[in-house]
């Protein structure tokens, strides 16, 4: 086999192989790629549709069986410092500021959003989170994005339950 033809199949190869789940960070727990793909294209249009309407955009993302939530997925909205702008599912969130909330493994994924966040833009944080009207804590995945919502820097974010 041509060196050029190996070098062009292996890291087809290596897609195929490394890709039929993600993100593969931390827990050993995955997320199919359709489902990661779907929380990644919901979270980045929020992203832009918070940037062009602001705070005015909540009521929207908050209504139920809609583009934005539905079965246990919904977003939330937190600013860099830590406090929670908009939770859909978890109203009662928001307005504290929860930097400092640990997950049931001891987990500080408040701290981890904006640390993703200040590094790459985006990207995916597992940890330990109650699905809504539950309170046992389950593994939960969460794509956050870069935002900015009338003037303040932000992060927006959901994520999906690995089954």
């Amino acid at each position: 086999m041509p060196k050029r033809l190996l070098f062009f199949c292996l890291p087809i190869l290596a897609l195929i192989v490394f890709l039929p789940t993600r993100p593969v960070i931390g827990r050993d727990e995955r997320v199919p790629v359709h489902q990661a793909v779907e929380i990644e294209t919901l979270v980045n249009e929020a992203a832009e549709t918070i940037e062009s309407k602001g705070r005015t955009a909540f009521p929207e993302f908050r209504r139920k069986n809609s583009p934005w939530r539905y079965g246990d997925v919904y977003l939330f909205v937190v600013d860099m410092q830590g406090i929670v702008l908009f939770n859909a599912a978890h109203p009662n969130r928001e307005g504290r500021d929860l930097l400092q909330e640990h997950d049931a493994a001891g987990k500080q994924f408040h701290k981890d959003f904006i640390g993703v966040v200040r590094e790459s833009g985006s990207g995916w944080v597992d940890y330990m989170f109650p699905r809504p009207r539950r309170s046992t804590p389950e593994v939960k995945w969460s794509y956050v994005c870069a935002t900015i919502v009338d003037g303040t820097p932000a992060l927006v974010g959901a994520g999906v339950y690995v089954e």
